[in-house]
């Protein structure tokens, strides 16, 4: 099979929905327990990628028994001297984008921190979470998705080890051995993962291979709608596939424990009023509480006391 690309063209743009760097090592293709590997380059600040939480979440809702996910760090910023991006100069232009994204994306985001406790570099987060790989791939993609709500609905800075140890709690990895990963191991792994992008080619987030058992190869540049992602991985699976739809308007709950009003219209293929009707519902059933803030709300299940 021919390896082909679907794209379009920090930058953070929403317009191509495209987070870009300024200006060997090797990637197995897919193992033998599914058909299909992610390779999923991205950034903890990376704007376009939360962006893209909605549909990479309805992709494994309906198609996790095919596919694995390997993250990747990018560096989107390593230091503010040596950004380069055309769209950004500075932290208070940050903060503006941000609001700009979340409007774009429909997805919660407060660029105040920007101006409040402004990130010097996305590198720490990125390094930590090679350090929460090293315990656990699984929590570490749950950690992933903490470090993100902290810095884009939360507005803290997660450059601070106070908060990436918080995270680290809260996902359940073990701290001490988060902290001796993170100043130790990690900023090792992490150099492996900016030498991997660069091999690749990779200078824009989210960039996503698609990889069969056979390295052929489909490539999603870029935030795109949902149909552009699952047509990717349909084109690698030769066998039939059985497509998962959720069973219950709660279903969702049991593979994330945090959801968006976006993340739910997405996955469950309604419109963000009718998607926002259900989860007042079930709300008001007491299943589920809304952690309100100033980005909207996030949405998990209500512990029983």
């Amino acid at each position: 099979m021919e390896n082909n690309e679907i794209t379009q063209g920090l930058h953070c743009d929403t317009t191509t929905g495209v987070c870009e760097v300024a200006e060997t090592v090797s990637i197995g293709a897919a193992n033998a327990q599914k058909p299909v590997k992610l390779l999923y380059f991205t950034d903890p600040i990376c704007s376009s990628c939360w962006g893209i939480e909605p549909q990479m979440r309805k992709l494994k809702q309906e198609y996790g028994d095919y596919f694995d996910i390997e993250y990747r760090m990018g560096g989107l910023l390593k230091s503010w001297s040596e950004y380069g991006g055309s769209d950004v100069n500075g932290p208070e232009s940050v903060a503006k984008h941000w609001e700009e994204a979340g409007a774009h994306y429909q997805m919660p985001i407060n660029g105040e921190v920007w101006n409040a406790d402004p990130l010097h570099s996305s590198y720490p987060p990125s390094i930590a979470f090679k350090a929460a790989q090293l315990q656990d791939s699984a929590k570490a993609a749950l950690f992933l998705r903490r470090i993100k709500e902290m810095v884009f609905v939360e507005r803290k800075n997660i450059t601070k080890l106070e908060h990436l140890k918080q995270a680290a709690k809260e996902v359940g990895l073990d701290a001490a051995t988060f902290e001796r990963d993170y100043a130790e191991k990690a900023p090792l792994l992490f150099e492996e993962d900016l030498a991997v992008a660069k091999a690749w080619g990779v200078r824009g987030f989210p960039t996503i291979y698609f990889i069969d058992a056979e390295d052929n190869r489909f490539k999603v540049y870029g935030s795109k709608p949902y149909h552009v992602y699952e047509q990717a991985l349909l084109k690698l699976l030769t066998a039939e596939v059985s497509k998962k739809t959720p069973a219950t308007s709660e279903a969702i709950f049991e593979g994330f424990p945090t959801v968006t009003l976006k993340e739910y219209a997405v996955f469950y293929d309604v419109a963000l009023d009718e998607a926002e009707a259900i989860l007042h519902d079930l709300e008001a059933q007491g299943k589920v509480e809304a952690m309100t803030t100033e980005a909207g709300a996030i949405w998990k299940i209500k512990r029983q006391v």
